[in-house]
């Protein structure tokens, strides 16, 4: 590898996910003012997100399935041409 094109400051970092609570701790360099008391007693930065894969419509299996047969036909009935 290259020198010097890694970042130095990897640390623990607590991940939340604010749409379900779920959080993990794992490395990283996001920046973060925030803090979280851990359950191994440390205190550890905070990172705040929207989404993770526990929250994920695609890794959950509640992904909705489109009904592009319906929106063809409808599209169709609505914008075919009526013959007189």
């Amino acid at each position: 590898m290259k020198k010097d094109t890694h970042s130095e400051n990897y640390r623990l970092v607590v991940f939340e996910d604010t749409s379900c609570g779920f959080s993990f701790l794992t490395k990283s360099t996001v920046q973060t003012d925030k803090t979280i008391s851990w359950s191994d007693g440390n205190e550890y930065p905070l990172y705040k997100i929207e989404i993770s894969d526990k929250s994920h419509p695609y890794y959950t299996g509640q992904r909705t399935l489109v009904d592009t047969a319906g929106r063809i036909e409808k599209f169709n009935k609505k914008y075919s041409k009526k013959n007189s």
